[in-house]
């Protein structure tokens, strides 16, 4: 077996694990400072929307041997517009002209077919109306309105009111870094864009919601025991499923990824890199965020109740009195007798043990009787 499917084994069976809870402040800093170097980006770039948004013309032309900042050049002084030109992988190019009607787009073509030293019926040309992007922008907004809606209430019925809070916050934080990367590398937004901006929300989810079912099966009856606190029950829960979210994230990130970086960049598909980019960026995010963010946030807003300040109470009174009798306080069953360390069937929170329990998960001492 692989030293990382041997460590995997050992988080599978919490052997082994990480505090991801504890050191929740850290995460909450690096994901404000990232969520606010994408609003920053945002604001000062800004978005560079497709035609379909603000309207205007596109132009195909055949294959030709001129540059793509040279056809910029010619596409602008025949319009007088900004122009956005894309090399496509046979050596065509696509010419996007913004605010053009069609007596300027037929002009704009002529002249183009001129420059560029190509036949003009070989240049085919798209007018878009910009109430039509006005129209897919409203229908976006309104269908993530709704998700955001529905998700909130079936994880509130399903679970609870805070893991729904933690999931929508994951979710804003998910879609505000995904954002701000298109704003910073400057892609241009469109439709396409918007359908990987709703299919990552999804994929967000996916293990957020295993988590949180894993969580709420761990801190079933919490409060009848004193050997965890509910953040460590949280921690123990996310580094159960740790293994899995990385390798679904892995499985999913590897074609995104051959999309953006192969159909996107080497055979310069221009849709690919509209629907590649916020697929690739929303998955790494939404993988973060299931870990990161609403996890610990969870264990934030469970840790204010009374019932878990007054377990947190007792827990840490137990270990107290445990070590004042210098005992280990997970070797102690909830009336306080000590347990044969071989027969301990959990293991503290994010600590590395060796012990080989017979406890659930577990496997069988090997003990010769």
């Amino acid at each position: 077996m692989s030293r990382f499917g041997s460590i995997g084994a050992r988080l599978y069976r919490g052997e082994v694990g990480y505090d991801f809870v504890a050191k929740r402040k850290i995460w909450y800093g690096l994901s404000i400072l990232i969520t606010i170097t994408a609003i920053v980006g945002l604001a000062v770039q800004g978005l560079n929307m497709g035609i379909e948004f603000k309207g205007g013309a596109v132009f195909n032309t055949p294959k030709t041997s001129v540059s793509v900042a040279q056809a910029e050049t010619y596409a602008e002084e025949a319009s007088g517009h900004d122009a956005i030109v894309q090399k496509l992988g046979n050596d065509t190019l696509r010419i996007q002209v913004s605010e053009l009607d069609t007596a300027q787009a037929d002009k704009v073509s002529a002249q183009l077919a001129e420059d560029l030293k190509v036949d003009p019926d070989l240049i085919t040309g798209e007018l878009v109306g910009p109430s039509w992007g006005e129209q897919i922008a409203n229908k976006a907004w309104t269908g993530l309105g709704v998700f955001m809606l529905l998700v909130v209430l079936y994880l509130a019925v399903a679970f609870e009111w805070r893991m729904a809070v933690a999931a929508l916050i994951a979710l804003i934080h998910d879609l505000t870094i995904t954002v701000g990367v298109y704003a910073l590398v400057g892609f241009e937004v469109t439709p396409g864009t918007v359908i990987g901006l709703l299919t990552i929300l999804g994929y967000s989810l996916y293990d957020t919601v295993v988590v949180f079912d894993g969580l709420k099966e761990g801190a079933k009856d919490i409060t009848k025991q004193t050997r965890y606190t509910y953040s460590e029950v949280a921690n123990r829960s996310l580094n159960g499923t740790l293994v899995r979210s990385i390798n679904t994230t892995v499985v999913a990130l590897l074609p995104v990824a051959g999309l953006l970086f192969i159909g996107g960049g080497f055979l310069g598909a221009g849709m690919l890199n509209d629907i590649s980019l916020s697929l690739f960026v929303g998955l790494a995010a939404g993988a973060y965020s299931s870990i990161f963010i609403a996890t610990p946030l969870v264990a934030d807003l469970k840790e204010r109740e009374p019932q878990m300040k007054a377990l947190k109470k007792r827990v840490l009174a137990k270990r107290a009195q445990a070590a004042a009798k210098g005992e280990s306080p997970d070797l102690a069953d909830d009336s306080g007798e000590p347990q044969d360390e071989e027969h301990s069937d959990t293991a503290p929170a994010g600590a590395v043990v060796g012990q080989r329990g017979r406890g659930r998960g577990g496997r069988p001492s090997g003990r010769r009787r």
